[in-house]
């Protein structure tokens, strides 16, 4: 029988402490990071070029996005058990290799189709690597330097939104689109290397039972309704949207019977009883199903109307990122004094007051006016990103907490799925619908601003929902500790890196 893999402590204690040790794990992790992060910002600012060059339509190419995100959602809540199965530096690296054979496939996809299966494989490879990396970043850290290296892995993930979309407008004009993705062949094989090197060998324990039916019944469900969804804006009455509608409801049924029913559910349902979580949780998907809708919708507009590069519209759409960057840290500090609602409501009234003004767009309107609106919109979305997530993770019961955080992560990619599928869907309706009432002697331009226009009216609303829904929050109910230590927690086990 061999001998068990001699593990390489991690800090847990202050005394013996030092960044100058941990700094080379931290890069790893830091650069793995980073190259699925760039990869979410990248796409969209290069969704008009994938258009032309596959000589397809907005509809099939979103999902590139689509299924990203999808793939997301089902790998997310697995990163626990198979850290515990297998290693959290072990799982790390076949992540970060995973992405990075998917980013070479995309790069030399020959057709939408093609783009379209390897963008799933990037997403099974990137859904883990935040939260395995995360977790690395907290046994590293001794609980009273978490914050500071909190800090320091915060910079880049405020930084790759502001810089993606440039990076992604100079490579799609200068070089070519396939770039996007090849790039990060270099990057990821450096985050393999740091990570072989420096990353610390992590003890292994008894991995809990797999909810298999759980695990299969999720992707058919969350896929049949982003599907639906998707055809739902051409016509809600057609075959193909009532087809994935039926099949993704009635998935999403036994998927939610199975896992009420489960000891070990892959997600933890049981905690929508919380009134308060309940009605957090939902204002958060109000806020993600306005404002990424609207985040892709923007890129489309300025090149497609405005004709802009898309290394210009990089530029155009850095602001927006800069103003989220600005408003997070703000809205941290007054979370603990003041609590989520204020600052959601502000939050919110600036997103849905910035996308109102886009709702009455024109092809006259100013590129300062857009921009004044993205900023707003980047603020408003800054000020109640966090207090809202923070929020949720108060408003759970303490004994699931541990819990919490798988769930709400994967449900929030479902959401951004939704809301891409939906309102592109939704967009090309309008701007046909347009088209066709406006007769054939009509500027063909107008309908297809008017298109934008009523995409992002139907944005605002739904912020403006979120701003009603937000006044509906109160402070979390301070809970009893019973089942939150020790053996006596039912879902200790649940935690990652346990």
């Amino acid at each position: 029988m061999t001998a068990p893999t001699q593990t390489k402590p991690m800090a847990d204690g202050g005394d013996d402490f030092s960044l100058k040790a941990i700094l080379p794990p931290l890069m790893a992790i830091i650069v793995g990071m980073i190259m699925v992060i760039l990869d979410s910002t990248v796409v969209n600012n290069a969704i008009p070029k994938l258009v032309d060059y596959f000589h397809t339509d907005l509809k099939t190419i979103q999902w590139t996005v689509t299924g990203y995100t999808l793939a997301l959602s089902a790998v997310i809540p697995l990163a626990g058990w198979l850290t515990d199965k297998f290693g959290s530096k072990q799982i790390f690296m076949i992540t970060i290799a995973l992405f990075t054979i998917g980013s070479v496939l995309c790069g030399i996809a020959q057709t939408p189709e093609q783009l379209i299966i390897y963008r799933i494989i990037q997403g099974l490879g990137g859904g883990m690597v935040a939260p395995i990396g995360m977790a690395m970043v907290f046994k590293l850290a001794p609980p009273e330097r978490r914050g500071s290296i909190m800090g320091v892995l915060g910079i880049p993930m405020l930084m790759a939104p502001a810089f993606g979309p440039v990076l992604s407008g100079w490579l799609v004009d200068s070089v070519s689109w396939h770039w996007i993705f090849i790039i990060n062949l270099p990057i990821g094989i450096i985050a393999l290397i740091l990570g072989y090197k420096y990353l610390p060998q992590s003890d292994r324990h008894a991995a809990p039972h797999l909810d298999v039916l759980g695990m299969c019944l999720a992707p058919i469900a969350f896929s049949m309704l982003a599907y639906g969804v998707s055809e739902g804006g051409t016509s809600w009455t057609s075959l193909s949207t009532i087809i994935g509608l039926a099949v993704g409801g009635v998935a999403l049924i036994l998927f939610i019977f199975v896992e009420l029913g489960q000891k070990q559910p892959l997600l933890e349902l049981k905690v929508f009883k919380s009134s308060d979580f309940t009605r957090s949780i939902i204002l958060v998907w109000i806020v993600q199903l306005a404002l990424f809708g609207a985040m892709l919708i923007v890129p489309l507009y300025l090149q497609g109307v405005m004709h802009y590069s898309a290394l210009e519209t990089g530029w155009i759409l850095m602001p927006q990122a800069l103003c989220a960057g600005i408003g997070m840290p703000i809205s941290g500090r007054l979370f603990d004094k003041i609590g989520a609602r204020p600052l959601a409501f502000a939050g919110l009234a600036a997103v849905s007051t910035s996308l109102f003004i886009l709702s009455s767009i024109s092809v006259d309107t100013s590129l300062w006016v857009i921009i004044l609106c993205i900023c707003i919109m980047g603020l408003g979305m800054g000020f109640s990103m966090m207090p809202l997530n923070t929020h949720v993770l108060n408003s759970a019961p303490r004994q699931l907490v541990s819990r919490v955080t798988p769930l709400t992560t994967a449900a929030q990619q479902v959401v951004v799925s939704f809301a891409v599928a939906g309102l592109t869907g939704y967009l090309t309706s309008q701007i046909a619908s347009h088209a066709a009432s406006a007769g054939a002697d009509a500027n063909p331009l107008s309908a297809v601003v008017a298109g934008y226009g009523d995409t992002f009216f139907l944005s605002a609303c739904l912020a403006a929902a979120g701003v009603a829904l937000s006044l509906l929050l109160r402070k979390p109910k301070q809970q009893k500790e019973d089942g939150t230590a020790g053996g006596n927690n039912p879902d200790a086990a649940a935690m990652m890196g346990h």
